[in-house]
């Protein structure tokens, strides 16, 4: 792996840095730096949250952490041209805070991907397969807020659902039927798990912020933060009781409580700028908490036994499945209420199409990615190495 991950990785940084050179500038009638709070709460989110839920791991914390710090100091950097080269001004991508935060947003749906393929993917795996969503997520994210015209301020359906259906596509492809009968470094310790839970409480915390950074208004930032505060308690305590609930014994499940948690502020993302109404955002965040906590205690090990999807944090159940609930809540509610955003008339149709549309891309750049990454030549780690630091890090 020595010369092959450090010739493509400075390869790429040389791309990078000419292009930058082209084409990056300040943007000089900024008035962004208001949303630098927003900046800090997603940065943490990207890099400590989604970096340490990944370590549940009992011998894979060195590569959750440090392979999400590369694809996201990476992903950030390609991000911020592939979808600055959709709006360009006079030849040039114009960069602010806001960019900045979308530059962020689209290193996580790779992140998202890389929990379904966790364990089981080399360094220069994930490179490419950064580069090549990061690319595909640019070009649907402008196909749903321009071209259709709809609205996904939290990114239910752009960033969650289309990170976790890319992955499971990607995972499908990669499919290592050596691993059918679980490895025996694929489940958690106690301290492991630990781990993972300051991961989900940072994630927790920050989500409001990530719902709200990009809305149009002042007014529109306060609903999201509000709905999305509410949506995640809700789904908590449901989370909790079902957890218990599924447990032959009646006791709490870690997985559960590390991932369910979260899909409130997932399924929250589409609508969350709208004005639902508080009681609207407690019933999704409840219903996303139900929808989770019964993805990964039934529809996991189907997918993974009968579906050959392996997907190692349950990516389906905490970004795929509340991911669709999100945009489903969106249609429903642009069909009972008229909503205008930006002197645009959001309409189901619209939201109905940004939800399949994105589904479809993602499975279909996810396959397509999958192919890819299977080429022998790319280094794939042999199955009795998986889930395994010692083969990437010096332990």
């Amino acid at each position: 792996m020595k010369f092959k991950f450090s010739i493509l990785a400075l390869l790429l940084e040389v791309i990078i840095i000419v292009l930058f050179g082209i084409f990056v500038e300040y943007d000089s009638s900024d008035a962004s730096q208001i949303l630098y709070p927003f900046f800090q709460d997603v940065h943490v989110m990207i890099f400590v949250g989604f970096g340490f839920l990944m370590t549940f791991l009992k011998k894979y914390a060195f590569s959750s952490v440090g392979i999400n710090m590369l694809i996201a100091a990476f992903g950030l950097q390609w991000g911020t041209l592939m979808q600055g080269f959709w709006h360009m001004e006079r030849g040039k991508i114009h960069v602010n805070i806001k960019s900045m935060i979308n530059a962020d947003f689209s290193t996580a749906t790779a992140l998202i991907s890389f929990g379904a393929v966790l364990g089981k993917t080399s360094p220069v795996q994930m490179l490419i397969l950064t580069i090549l969503e990061i690319t595909i997520f640019a070009c649907n994210e402008h196909l749903v807020t321009k071209t259709l015209q709809a609205t996904d301020v939290g990114a239910s359906m752009t960033i969650h659902a289309f990170g976790a259906y890319f992955g499971l596509a990607v995972t499908l492809v990669l499919y290592r039927p050596g691993l059918k009968n679980k490895h025996e470094n694929e489940e958690s310790t106690y301290h492991s798990d630990i781990f993972a839970m300051i991961g989900t409480l940072f994630l927790w915390l920050f989500w409001p912020s990530f719902n709200s950074a990009i809305a149009s208004e002042t007014i529109y930032q306060t609903n999201a933060i509000v709905n999305t505060y509410y949506s995640l308690a809700a789904c908590t305590v449901v989370t909790f009781a079902l957890s218990s609930l599924v447990d032959q014994r009646g006791k709490f499940s870690m997985v559960l409580i590390q991932n369910a948690t979260l899909a409130g502020g997932v399924a929250m993302g589409t609508c969350a700028d709208l004005s639902i109404h508080p009681f609207a955002a407690v019933c999704i965040g409840s219903i996303a908490g139900i929808i989770s906590v019964l993805g990964y205690h039934f529809l996991t090990p189907l997918l993974a036994s009968k579906f050959n999807i392996q997907d190692t944090c349950g990516v389906h159940n905490l970004h795929g499945l509340p991911g669709i609930l999100g945009g489903i809540a969106g249609i429903v509610v642009t069909a009972i209420k008229e909503e205008v955003r930006q002197g645009v008339h959001l309409t189901p149709g619209m939201q109905a199409a940004a939800l399949g549309s994105t589904i479809a891309i993602a499975l279909a750049g996810g396959a397509l990615t999958g192919g890819i990454l299977k080429l022998p030549f790319l280094g794939q780690a042999p199955d009795q190495n998986c889930f395994d630091d010692s083969v990437y890090w010096e332990v």
